[in-house]
């Protein structure tokens, strides 16, 4: 009766190391195709990040530079503003209080 019951679990141990070998094997061919290869989901979303970093690196220095620009604009356009409310104040005096 030993023996019997030795022999089912030294089965028992082949069946498992068996559908591990499989499952394993199942799960490694998965992964192969989603980041394994070249032409895999995982490289295709790094060469595509890649390319995103590489044209959008010129953009700090540029939004520097825009930004010193912008604020230059901003006093010039409150100068504008300030010589706008002058000459409509001028008119009005100029019409009689009338707008």
């Amino acid at each position: 009766m030993a023996v019997l019951l030795m022999l089912l679990s030294v089965l028992a141990v082949v069946l498992l190391v068996g559908a591990l070998i499989f499952f394993l094997r199942q799960i490694v061919g998965v992964l192969d195709r989603v980041g394994g290869e070249p032409v895999s989901y995982l490289a295709k979303i790094r060469m595509g990040v890649r390319a995103i970093e590489v044209e959008t690196s010129h953009l700090p220095v540029q939004v520097t530079a825009l930004n010193d620009q912008l604020a230059k604009i901003a006093g010039g356009l409150r100068a504008v503003d300030e010589a706008l409310v002058a000459t409509a104040a001028a008119a009005v005096q100029q019409g009689g209080g009338k707008v």
